[in-house]
C-alpha cells in the first residue's frame, strides 16, 4: 500500500508539472501571437508617419509655412489634434566605431576569461549592453561616451580603443522624433504616447 501511495503521489506531482507546463506554453503562445503583430504594426507606423511627413514637409516649404529656410521641427495642430515634429543633429559615428565594437569585444572576451566572476562579471555586462545597437543599427553615442568613463579601471589596449570610437565620432546627423497630443474636455493638451511601457 505504501508503494502504491508513493506511486500515486509521484503521477500526481508529474501531472501537476505537465498541466503546469501546458498552461505556461499557452500562455506564452497567446502573448507571442498579440505581442508580434503589435510590433509589427508600431513598426509600419513608424515608416509610414516618417514618409508622410517628410512629404508634408515638402507641401509647408512649397507654401512658405516654414519660418526660415533650414527649419526641421514643426507643429501641425488640427482640431483637437496635434503632432510636433522634432528635428536635432545628433553625434553619430563612421566606420572606424565598428572596427574599435570588434576590439572592444575581443577585449571584453579576453578580460572574462581571467576574471574569478566570467560572464557574469559586472564591468563585462555593463560594457557590452553599452554596445548595443538602436533600430538603425547604430552604436547610441551617450553609451559609448560612457564607455570613456571606464578608462582608468582598464590597461592601455583598453584606452586606444576608446581613442578610436574618440577618432570616429565626426559624424552628425538628424535624428526625427513625433510627439503627439490629444486636447482633453479642459481644453488641456494631453501627450499621446505609443508606448507600452507609458499606457
Amino acid at each position: 500500500m505504501l508503494e502504491e501511495l508513493r506511486a500515486e503521489e509521484r503521477q500526481a506531482t508529474r501531472d501537476r508539472r505537465e498541466a503546469y507546463e501546458s498552461i505556461r506554453a499557452q500562455f506564452m503562445h497567446e502573448v507571442k501571437g498579440h505581442l508580434l503583430p503589435l510590433v509589427e504594426n508600431v513598426r509600419e507606423f513608424r515608416d509610414w508617419i516618417e514618409r508622410e511627413a517628410e512629404g508634408f514637409y515638402a507641401i509647408m516649404r512649397e507654401y512658405g509655412q516654414l519660418r526660415k529656410e533650414d527649419q526641421s521641427s514643426f507643429t501641425i495642430v488640427d482640431g483637437d489634434m496635434k503632432i510636433e515634429v522634432r528635428s536635432n543633429k545628433v553625434k553619430t559615428f563612421d566606420e572606424r566605431a565598428d572596427m574599435a565594437a570588434e576590439r572592444l569585444m575581443e577585449y571584453l572576451k579576453a578580460y572574462v576569461a581571467g576574471s574569478e566572476k566570467g560572464y557574469d562579471d559586472p564591468m563585462y555586462q555593463l560594457a557590452m549592453t553599452l554596445l548595443e545597437r538602436n533600430r538603425q543599427g547604430d552604436l547610441d553615442y551617450k553609451n559609448i561616451s560612457k564607455l570613456y568613463e571606464m578608462e582608468d579601471r582598464f590597461d592601455e589596449e583598453y584606452k586606444s580603443i576608446m581613442s578610436l570610437f574618440r577618432e570616429s565620432h565626426t559624424v552628425t546627423k538628424t535624428a526625427t522624433n513625433f510627439y503627439f497630443s490629444q486636447r482633453d474636455k479642459n481644453g488641456v493638451w494631453r501627450r499621446i504616447e505609443p508606448s507600452f511601457c507609458r499606457l
